[in-house]
C-alpha cells in the first residue's frame, strides 16, 4: 500500500508541476525548457525555510511561492526581447545556472543536499503517506481550478491570442508583455508549489532532482498529454508516472525514451492525446455525436 501511495503521491507532485508549464507553453505558447529550476526553488526555499528558519510548512508556503513566481517574472522578461530557439536556449540556461548554484553554494547544502526537512502536520499532528497523498490530490484540484478560471479571463484570453498571432494581438490592443509576464508568474508559482510539496515528502533533496532531464520529463508530460488542454498534463503525467513503474528494467534509456516519446508526438499528434486533432478527441466526439443522434 505504501508503494502505491509513494508512486501517486510523485505523480500528483509532478501533475501540479505540469500544469504550470503547460500555462507557460500550452496557454501563452512560450517555450520554456528550465520549468525544473522552478521546481528546484520551491523545494530548496520551503526546506531552507523549515529547517534553517524553523518555520512550518503552511508558513514557509506562501513565502516559496512567492520566491518562485518573484524569479518567475524575471524569467519572463527575456521572453520579451527573444522568442522560439532563442527563448528555448534561454530556459535551458536558467535550468543549469539554478542546478550550479544549488551544487557549488554550501548555504545550500553543495553536493550534499539538503536533509532533515520535516514532514507536513495539520494542527500538531504529522501527516502519513495517504494523508499527505490527499494533501496533494487537493493542492492539484486547487490547481486544475485555477487553471480553468485562467482561460475564462481577459488575461488567460489575451494569452491565448498571443500564442495565436502576436503581431495580430498587438493590432487588437491585447499587451503581449502583460500576457507572457502573467503566464511566467503563473506557470512557475504552481512548479514552485509542487517543489516545497516534493521537499516536505521526500525530505531530502540534491540539485540532481532538479536538473534538466527533469524539465524534458515535466515538456513530455504536457506534449503527451495535450499541450493547452486542461486535463492534458495530468493525463501525460500519470502515463510517464507509470511508465518507469512498469519498465524499470529500461530506466537507464528513459531521456531517450522522453525524446522519441516527444518527436513521435510532435510528428503524429501535435496536439496531444487530448487535443483538439488528436485520434482520441476525434473518437470521443464521434462517440457524443452518435449519442445526441441517437437521442433525437
Amino acid at each position: 500500500m505504501d508503494y502505491f501511495a509513494t508512486v501517486a503521491t510523485i505523480i500528483v507532485i509532478q501533475a501540479i508541476a505540469a500544469c504550470g508549464l503547460n500555462v507557460i507553453v500550452g496557454y501563452a505558447g512560450q517555450i520554456s525548457l528550465g520549468h525544473a529550476a522552478f521546481f528546484g526553488i520551491g523545494a530548496y526555499a520551503s526546506a531552507m525555510l523549515t529547517t534553517k528558519a524553523g518555520l512550518t510548512f503552511w508558513q514557509a508556503l506562501p513565502i516559496s511561492l512567492l520566491i518562485s513566481m518573484s524569479l518567475g517574472f524575471l524569467l519572463g522578461l527575456p521572453s520579451l526581447r527573444v522568442r522560439e530557439d532563442f527563448l528555448a536556449i534561454t530556459t535551458i540556461g536558467i535550468n543549469f545556472i539554478v542546478e550550479a548554484v544549488f551544487v557549488y553554494t554550501p548555504f545550500f547544502g553543495g553536493a550534499l543536499g539538503l536533509g532533515g526537512i520535516p514532514r507536513v502536520a495539520v494542527f500538531g499532528s504529522r501527516l502519513g503517506n495517504s494523508q499527505f497523498l490527499a494533501l496533494c490530490a487537493v493542492f492539484l484540484a486547487i490547481t486544475l481550478m485555477i487553471c480553468r478560471q485562467f482561460t475564462r479571463t481577459w488575461m488567460g484570453l489575451a494569452c491565448f491570442a498571443v500564442r495565436e498571432n502576436e503581431t495580430a494581438a498587438s493590432s487588437m490592443g491585447i499587451s503581449p508583455v502583460r500576457a507572457k509576464l502573467s503566464a511566467f508568474v503563473l506557470g512557475t508559482g504552481m512548479a514552485g508549489l509542487s517543489g516545497a510539496l516534493y521537499a516536505h515528502y521526500a525530505r531530502f533533496i540534491s540539485a540532481g532532482d532538479f536538473g534538466f532531464p527533469i524539465s524534458i520529463s515535466m515538456l513530455s508530460m504536457v506534449v503527451l498529454g495535450g499541450m493547452g488542454t486542461l486535463a492534458g498534463p495530468l493525463l501525460g503525467a500519470l502515463i510517464i508516472g507509470v511508465l518507469p513503474e512498469v519498465f524499470r528494467s529500461l530506466m537507464d534509456y528513459r531521456m531517450f525514451l522522453y525524446s522519441m516519446l516527444l518527436l513521435l508526438m510532435i510528428r503524429f499528434q501535435p496536439g496531444g492525446l487530448l487535443g483538439e486533432q488528436s485520434a482520441a478527441a476525434g473518437l470521443l466526439k464521434g462517440i457524443l455525436n452518435r449519442r445526441r443522434a441517437s437521442s433525437a
